[in-house]
């Protein structure tokens, strides 16, 4: 045989290797967000952790140590956004979970939607029940485009934000319900819940837990890693106390104040992964015409950080509850798919920043700003230079809002009262940088922070100075709680497994939580989200792969 025929024929098998992962995508993508968790500590206690939850995807999947939740507003909503829309908040539309209209001065929920309301539950004005302030599409969007709607896609999660903005604009979500502790969808979706919810829920799974202790997973000695319980700052945690273990409420009518602790616990997890089971079953996920993806955001992590900052023994402590529950969730999965028809997907929202009291006793300037009092003496002083008046309306957080009526009024130069209020800013205590409008406005900001910025800036709803913390500084009134650009916040885990497609390996090179979706629409061979702004991470690809441009089975 000649050369050349030989390197034909090697060409031809090739493709026809191609040919062959095109027509096998995976049957079901499973995507997990872990909300709250930084990369630091899926480290740190690895060792702690049993062989078939997050070590499976450390250990045998694809691992990025240097993943990045890249833009300056790490929150829960702009985060989950960018996982599968690899969306930046500036093109999304979901800069923050809340925030105030900067012309209207009316309050926005990122998923709040008056004309829908929840299903057999009760909805409150600004509860979060549909995608209409999501403004581009989702990985599952696209998938269900491609492929005539024949693919499912459903999420669930504890709470509406972590569901709603996986799901996208064609995906059904369901959220947990703190008065009934069940997970419920909204009129947005669907009219009623299917036959399979009914069924599932006709046996009150959600009351398995009543009366349970949240009790560690491990000895006392596996604990000197973090730090002590009790500490001061430590709140009366949902009405359980302030240190291990926690007793949930019991029967004799406490089933309100059970339900609303339920998700703070390890219990909340376990609750999560059930449904996602039943709705894996009921509706007939990974089996059906074409792929389908579940999305499954878990809650608990942030609820416990934010009350006990991530260096608590209650963060270590739950930490170690979930993995044991990924455990089981897998081999739940493994038993049913097998290993070539499932991908599973990892990562989180957002990082945390440790408590500032515990910062400061290492040497930290952790500092607590008040956001009120802020804007309180800014007013002050704009009013000193530029004549009297209220020219700082508020913090639509992380902005302020200027009164550009005002300003118009008395025939100022909204650059010039801008420059000034950024001024003042600037020497307030714990802040590091501001950004105005008309900056931002010209996309004049350079360097890594600049870039951050600019990609959580949105024109038409984010305020006009744009207020970065220094580091180990915080907003807001929780112990703990994230939000900034800085690596505790960023850096996250993003992890892949599924061997027919993704390559085994730990990888060190940045990467961000936005290249998520195009790997996985190159994968199901469908078109990328219409914001997607990440990169397909092809050093994970496996040989069999599918080439660019093809499509997945019908």
């Amino acid at each position: 045989m000649s050369v050349r025929r030989f390197v034909a024929l090697l060409l031809l098998l090739a493709c026809l290797g191609h040919a062959q992962a095109a027509t096998n995508p995976p049957r079901l993508i499973v995507v997990i967000v872990i909300d709250g968790l930084p990369q630091e500590q899926v480290l740190k206690y690895r060792d702690q952790y049993v062989s078939g939850g997050l070590n499976l995807l450390l250990r045998k999947g694809a691992w990025f140590g240097n993943a990045h939740q890249a833009h300056a507003v790490t929150l829960t909503a702009p985060g989950h956004t960018a996982v599968l829309t690899g969306a930046y908040p500036y093109q999304s539309g979901i800069i923050a979970n809340e925030w105030t209209d900067p012309s209207t001065l009316e309050d926005t929920y990122c998923t709040g939607d008056p004309a829908h309301k929840y299903i057999g539950e009760e909805t409150k004005k600004l509860d979060g029940t549909s995608p209409a302030n999501l403004r581009v599409s989702t990985l599952g969007d696209e998938l269900r485009y491609a492929n005539g709607g024949q693919s499912k896609v459903l999420t669930v999660s504890g709470k509406d934000r972590g569901a709603i903005l996986l799901a996208g604009k064609t995906g059904t979500a369901y959220m947990y319900m703190d008065k009934s502790g069940r997970f419920a969808s909204t009129t947005y979706y669907m009219k009623e819940h299917p036959r399979w919810w009914e069924s599932y829920y006709a046996k009150r799974p959600q009351d398995r837990w009543l009366g349970k202790s949240w009790a560690p997973a491990l000895a006392e000695s596996a604990y000197a890693r973090s730090i002590a319980d009790g500490q001061p700052w430590f709140p009366n945690y949902r009405g359980m106390g302030n240190h291990l273990p926690f007793v949930l409420p019991g029967g004799d009518g406490k089933s309100a104040a059970y339900y609303g602790a339920l998700m703070g616990t390890p219990y909340g997890d376990l609750a999560t992964l059930d449904f996602a089971r039943a709705a894996i079953e009921g509706e007939n996920l990974g089996r059906n015409a074409g792929p389908d993806l579940l999305g499954i955001s878990l809650s608990t992590h942030d609820y416990v950080n934010h009350s006990f900052g991530p260096e608590s023994r209650e963060s270590q402590d739950h930490l170690l509850h979930l993995d044991r529950a990924l455990a089981s969730f897998f081999d739940y999965l493994a038993a049913r798919f097998g290993p070539d028809k499932l991908l599973i997907a990892l990562t989180a929202d957002h990082g945390f920043l440790n408590v500032p009291e515990y910062a400061s006793s290492r040497g930290f300037p952790g500092v607590r700003i008040d956001s009120k009092k802020l804007v309180a003496e800014l007013n002050e002083q704009l009013a000193a230079r530029f004549g009297e008046g209220t020219y700082a309306l508020g913090v639509s957080y992380p902005t302020i809002i200027l009164d550009r009526n005002l300003i118009a009024e008395k025939s100022l130069d909204a650059a010039q009262v801008e420059s000034a209020a950024a001024r003042i800013v600037t020497g307030y205590p714990g802040i590091a940088a501001v950004y105005t409008r008309t900056q931002l406005e010209a996309g004049a900001l350079s360097g890594r922070l600049g870039t951050l910025v600019q990609r959580a800036w949105n024109r038409q709803l984010s305020g006009d100075l744009y207020v970065v913390q220094r580091p180990y500084a915080m907003f807001g009134a929780n112990v703990a709680t994230h939000g900034s650009p800085y690596a505790y916040d960023t850096n996250v885990p993003l992890m892949l497994y599924g061997a027919p497609w993704i390559k085994s390996g730990a990888y060190g090179s940045y990467t961000e939580v936005v290249d998520l979706a195009p790997t996985l629409a190159f994968l199901l061979g469908t078109r990328p989200p219409s914001g997607s702004e990440g990169r397909v991470l092809t050093e994970v690809l496996a040989a069999t792969a599918p080439a660019a441009g093809t499509k997945p089975a019908k």
